[in-house]
Parts: C-alpha cells; structure tokens; sequence
C-alpha cells in the first residue's frame, strides 16, 4: 500500500477543530461548576408527627399561671412544752383524732412539784401578812371612831352645859368669867372635834393606800402559784384543739425544755393549697386573684390569700384558700395543681407557647408555606399564659407554626415537612 500524502491544509484546520472542542469542553465545565456552587443546600426534611404545629388565632385568652403545691390545713398548731422536763408516756400517735382536752403525753418534773409546793407557802404566807396589815389599820380606824364618838359626846355635854349657865348667868348667879370659861372649854372640844374628824377622813381614805403594798406582794405570789399550777398541770400534754395529731417528734425518755415542740396538731376539715410558683411568672400576682386547684380528684375554686415576700430555689409560695367543696380523699400533703387567672387579654392574636422563648422576646420560628416547606421566621411575643401566648408581630391568625425545639435545625432557613 502507497501512502498518500495529506495536504498541510487539512492538518490545520484537524487541530483548529480540537482547540474549539476543548475550549467547549472547558467552558461547560466552568459554567457547571459556578452553577453547581450557586445552588442552595437542599433543605432537611422533617417528619409531621415529630413536631408540634400549631395555628395562630385570634380572640380572648385568660392570662394564667400555673404551679404544683399541696394541700394543707388552715389550722395547724404546735404544741410546746412549757416548762422542763422527761417524757413518761406517749398516749396517743400521729393519724389519732383528738379533741381539746385530749391528752397526747405526759411529761415528769419532780423539782416542779417542789417550786409549787413552795409558790404555795409563799402565797399564803403573803395572804397573812396582808391580813395582818388589813387587821392592824381597821383597828386604828376604829379607834379613830370612837375618838370621833367621845368628842361628839363631850361637845353635845359642854354645849347643855354653856347654855344652862347663859341662863344663870342672865339671873346674875353666875360671873361673867364662869360664862365665859364655859363658852372656851365648848369651843375646845368643837376644835378637838374638827381635827378628830379629819383624821378618821384621812385614815379611811389612806386605808387602801397603805394595804396596796400587801395586796401587790399577795397578787404577784398568787401569779407565780398559779403559774407553777398550770406548768404542773401541762406536764399532762394536750391537744388544745380539735383534730387529728399529725407529728410526735419525741420519744420517751427524752427531756426537754421549755418551748421544744411535743406535737401538732391540725384540723383536716379546712384545707388550703400551698403552691409553688415559678418566680419569673409572679410578676403580676396579687392577693384575691382567681384560681382554680386540681386535686386530681375534682376542681375547687379559690383565691390567693397570701404570697411569700421572698423567692426559694427559684419559686415562690402562694397560698390558695379554697371556696368549694372539695372533692372525696383530699387530705393534707395530697399534691395538686393549680392555676391563677392573672387578667384575660382580648382581642389579641395568640398562639401555643413555643418550646424555647419567654413573654416579650422576639424568636424565631418555622412558619408553614403552602409549598409543603416550613420557613424560619422572626417572631415578637407578648404576654403569656400557661399554654398560650401573645403575639405581636411576625404572624397572622391562620398561620401555621412550629412550636417544638427546632434548635438542632439552627443553621437552616427552611425545612421540608413530611409525613
């Protein structure tokens, strides 16, 4: 076979061909790959029943907080002991219904017995003295009467006397100064008479000046007497009220002194709940609100009568007086739920309480689109409620939102709901 010889042309234009090829091929290549690095990630797919949707509204909401508590009784009291002392018995143990005059236990004190023995001695011993003193003044006073008596008596006697000599002396049987050492010795006795008078006055009205000492000694001995009385006589421990003894925190044997707690007691029938409340939400709390208590057994109404002035563990107490019948198996320290009607908002636009986001805060949540993607979206909060929330801004009533923690989804604008 002869090669033949292809002209120089033709070579060319076969190379020119492949440049164009290849310049082709490079610049699809370039396109491609600004195309490619332009393109958004494609969003993540969420499963429909994983999440919380929930559809924004509009309309009235009460405005509520809630919190866990238990039940517990208005009248509770501890009794303590009120003078030193050992245990001897223990009559009764908690759950006992007990009326006032129930004894719960009893305390020994032999140097009590003693101190009333002595109180009473002292007080009699005052009581005589007292006596005494009382006897001495009345006699005084009686000898001031009759003092007064005699003189009346001389008076009434001098006084016959000066007018049977007036007569003598107007018959010229007498002198003139017989006459008138009769008149001195009437004006005497009158003088006599006068401060005899005064005296008696002033020794009845000083009588009860001068016993007060004695009756002051008598009353602060009959205090003290009657005080070891009564700690010998709480040696016998009780109840003091109707109800049922809840707590006996001693044992026997065990001394105690004066003021240690021996018992409590509390009546059953009248119960109040004590909730905990979280202290960011008591913002807005105030004595006579509304509330509702759940004993897991019925609703009862009530009010809140009282709130705690300072925060524990991050919660603050509030008592809820109870205004209905409550429900059959409520006892004390039977836990409940209850919630507090705050104020109730109208008109507003609300929506369920998202996972992550507090009252008057701006958050962002996914909103659904007709497309079947959820996008993210800034929204402002207002007031809340306990599974409501208000809504400023950000949302329309009839949209759709995701309400459940979406945090793992963070570097994400949308996300494909499925399902």
């Amino acid at each position: 076979m002869v090669d033949i010889a292809r002209p120089a042309s033709v070579k060319r234009k076969k190379k020119i061909r492949q440049g164009i090829y290849a310049g082709a091929a490079l610049l699809a290549v370039v396109v491609i790959t600004i195309g490619v690095s332009r393109l958004k990630p494609a969003a993540p797919g969420v499963e429909r029943n994983m999440v919380w949707i929930d559809t924004v509204k509009r309309g009235d909401i009460p405005r509520q907080v809630r919190g866990s508590g238990t039940l517990v009784p208005e009248d509770i009291r501890w009794i303590p002991a009120t003078t030193q002392g050992r245990v001897e018995r223990i009559v009764l143990r908690p759950g006992a219904q007990v009326k006032p005059e129930t004894v719960i236990l009893v305390l020994t004190n032999p140097d009590l017995q003693q101190q009333v023995m002595e109180a009473r001695l002292s007080h009699a011993s005052a009581v005589a003295a007292f006596e005494n003193r009382k006897a001495e003044l009345q006699t005084q006073m009686l000898n001031q009467e009759v003092a007064v008596t005699t003189l009346e008596s001389n008076l009434q006697n001098a006084e016959l006397t000066l007018a049977a000599n007036e007569e003598l002396f107007k018959s010229q049987l007498i002198s003139e100064l017989q006459l008138q050492q009769f008149r001195g010795n009437r004006d005497d006795l009158k003088n006599q008479l006068d401060s005899a008078r005064k005296r008696l006055d002033i020794a009845r009205k000083g009588l009860s000046s001068q016993l007060a000492p004695q009756e002051a000694e008598v009353a602060q001995r009959k205090a003290a007497y009657d005080l070891r009385l009564r700690q010998l006589e709480d040696l016998k421990v009780k109840a003091g009220m109707p109800g049922v003894l809840q707590i006996v925190p001693v044992e026997v044997g065990q001394q105690v002194g004066p003021g240690t707690n021996l018992a409590r007691v509390a009546d059953p029938t009248t119960l109040k709940a004590v909730l905990r409340i979280a202290e960011t939400q008591t913002r807005d709390l105030d004595i006579g609100q509304t509330a509702e208590v759940d004993t897991r057994n019925g609703v009862v109404p009530g009010l809140v009568t009282r709130i705690d002035p300072a925060a524990e563990n991050g919660t603050v107490g509030v008592d809820i007086t109870l205004q209905g019948t409550l429900p059959p198996g409520s006892r004390p320290d039977l836990s409940v739920d209850g919630t507090v009607l705050l104020e109730r908002l109208e008109d507003v636009i609300y929506v369920g309480r998202p996972a992550i986001g507090q009252e008057d805060s701006t958050i962002s949540l996914f909103k659904l689109m007709p497309d079947g993607e959820a996008v993210r979206t800034k929204v402002t909060l207002g007031r809340s409620s306990v599974n409501t929330i208000e809504v400023k801004d950000g949302l329309q009533p009839g949209d759709q939102v995701i309400l459940s923690d979406m945090s793992n989804y963070d570097q994400f604008d949308r996300v494909r709901i499925t399902g």
